[in-house]
């Protein structure tokens, strides 16, 4: 097993239709403004940019995002991510009772070297942080998308 690779899934059911979702999660640079472990977001061109993630734990993340794939006929957006962590992350929207599911899929290879020496040791808690970071999100878009404030 390569201890600094990671998959992770997760199934967010937003209150608003596919296309307002989409709508937003396309526009990274607002990331911020909602999902509050998404601490900045940077332009580098019109399909990339500098993220700065930070969780529970004391340390950020950076990374590059660089544009792979914007369909918006099938509600699919995906990212290619280097720096810190590399490979790739998708979002996958569907319609669903009440609004939307949103499927988000990530496979990186960690290569903060920190992360890389407490890889073994470590992993529970990187996934627990990872978790954390994922609810956060769903809670502040969830709340973006009913114009209320964004909640941790």
């Amino acid at each position: 097993m390569d201890w600094h690779r990671y998959r992770f899934r997760s199934v967010w059911e937003l209150p608003a239709p596919p296309a307002v979702v989409y709508a937003v999660l396309e526009r990274p640079v607002d990331y911020p403004h909602w999902w509050p472990q998404v601490r900045e977001v940077v332009p580098v061109d019109d399909r990339s940019g500098t993220v700065r993630l930070r969780s529970l734990l004391p340390y950020d993340l950076v990374v590059t995002v660089r544009e792979r794939l914007r369909d918006p006929d099938a509600l699919v957006l995906e990212v290619e991510l280097d720096g810190d962590l590399v490979g790739w992350a998708r979002w996958t929207l569907a319609a669903a009772a009440g609004g939307t599911r949103a499927g988000y899929e990530q496979e990186v290879v960690v290569r903060r070297p920190l992360m890389r020496r407490l890889a073994l040791p470590g992993r529970p808690v990187f996934r627990a942080n990872h978790a954390l970071m994922m609810r956060g999100g769903r809670r502040g878009l969830a709340a973006y998308l009913s114009g209320g404030p964004p909640r941790a």
